[in-house]
């Protein structure tokens, strides 16, 4: 394949950031009127699960002049809950209930139900299905010309991240608004932070760093009756890397997203290394890691050290550090997030930026090349850590590697890979 054409060169990372740092954000509002100057705009729903559902609220948030249409999940008992659940929180919160308008004929079920929804007229759709699943849900929903509200992170593997950068390029020509779940690029805080970075403020960056360090999000026994694909890729997808893509993936992807925004580039190369410490059986543990410490090298040989896990009752921090030269601001030391004032819920916001895109009404936003190299820069630190090899950022994306099964349906067996051992790749 032609890397040239996937990855972002670092001129056009410096535009996409001066992009993002000129959203709503960075003036403090969410912008909660778009309505008034428009017709409502129509939403559907890919995957109702608890953040689906959220992103949906949140969308309602952000502009109450928008309609839930559609949805759709691969368990359709999930799918058919989904529209009153979200009524509940809605109202729990003083929000419109009305706006949820989904009648039986629009609830869609099973591995290819989404294909169905996708064929009616809305204004965006939120992709919330596991990681596993949205290069391929992206690719359509691209495919469909929908502008698109996408969950992060956008793949689990090379293979997959390569899909959705195809797809992201397609979405551009066809200037799509495409907004990714990294909610802090919408958040002022770091909106503001990191453009007076980008102006000096630190003087020359020097090195980074990076935190997600807590408790094991969720680990669910199995019920009785369930198959392989609902445990494994609904109810307990977060403990299967095929479909969560371990935990720096799921979740660290939000620290070294901002990494690669301070620095205007992605990783060259990445040595790393992990383990599972504490986790017993894999049936409900499923075969993730449970740490992960990685060197990250950048352009002009600035190094981010990465350091993620899921240790029970053990110190927690979720944080990114910047250094440079300058000594006049606390020390040359900068949070990223602490040269501005408290902005409002990003995972709002984030839903009023790609609204004011798709209306016109703010700038036109197309994060989807951002959040794949953001993604793959977990990914990337992942692989390191499974061979226990020096990586570097070129050949690991061009790997043909694919650890998404072959084959899937609920009456298909779907057997769980061992726990990873260095030097074995996935």
């Amino acid at each position: 394949m032609d890397t040239k054409d996937n990855v972002i060169s670092r001129r056009e990372f410096a535009k996409r950031a001066t992009v993002g740092a000129t959203t709503f954000a960075s003036l403090g509002i969410a912008t909660s009127s778009f309505g008034a100057n428009g017709d409502p705009l129509k939403i559907a729903l890919i995957g109702c699960g608890g953040r689906g559902k959220d992103a949906v609220k949140n969308a309602i948030q952000a502009d109450r002049n928008i309609k839930l249409i559609a949805v759709h999940d691969v368990v359709e008992q999930r799918a058919k809950d989904a529209p009153n659940q979200i009524k509940e929180s809605l109202k729990k919160d003083d929000l419109p209930v009305e706006n949820i308008q989904v009648d039986p004929e629009h609830t869609f079920s099973g591995l290819n139900g989404y294909k169905d929804l996708l064929k009616l007229d809305m204004d965006y759709v939120i992709i919330a299905t596991p990681p596993g699943f949205r290069p391929i849900h992206f690719e359509e929903a691209v495919q469909a010309k929908k502008n698109i509200f996408t969950e992060k992170p956008v793949g689990t593997d090379p293979t997959g991240i390569r899909r959705f950068l195809r797809a992201a390029r397609r979405a551009e020509r066809a200037k799509l608004s495409i907004v990714a779940g990294t909610q802090r690029r919408h958040q002022k805080e770091y909106v503001e932070t990191i453009a007076r970075i980008h102006d000096g403020a630190l003087g020359e960056i020097l090195a980074g760093r990076a935190y997600w360090n807590g408790g094991l999000p969720f680990a669910r026994e199995r019920q009785p009756g369930m198959s392989d694909l609902e445990y494994q890729a609904s109810y307990n997808w977060y403990n299967f890397c095929w479909i969560c893509g371990d935990n720096i993936v799921e979740q660290h992807v939000h620290n070294l997203d901002v990494m690669n925004w301070v620095f205007q580039a992605h990783p060259i190369s990445v040595i790393a290394s992990g383990g599972r410490t504490w986790k017993p059986q894999v049936e409900k543990y499923g075969n993730i890691w449970d740490n992960f410490s990685c060197d990250y090298e950048y352009p002009k040989g600035i190094h981010v050290m990465s350091f993620s896990r899921h240790w029970m009752n053990c110190y927690s921090e979720v944080s990114e550090l910047v250094i440079g030269t300058n000594r006049t601001f606390k020390e040359g030391l900068s949070t990223c997030h602490d040269m501005a004032e408290r902005g409002v819920n990003a995972y709002v916001q984030e839903h009023a930026d790609l609204q004011a895109s798709i209306r016109g009404t703010g700038p036109h936003l197309n994060e989807g090349v951002q959040v794949a190299e953001s993604t793959f820069t977990a990914i990337f630190g992942r692989m390191a850590a499974y061979t226990g090899q020096k990586l570097m950022w070129d050949e690991a994306m061009d790997m043909e590697l694919d650890i998404m099964p072959k084959k899937l349906g609920f009456d298909i067996e779907i057997p769980i890979d061992p726990i990873p051992v260095p030097p074995v790749l996935g």
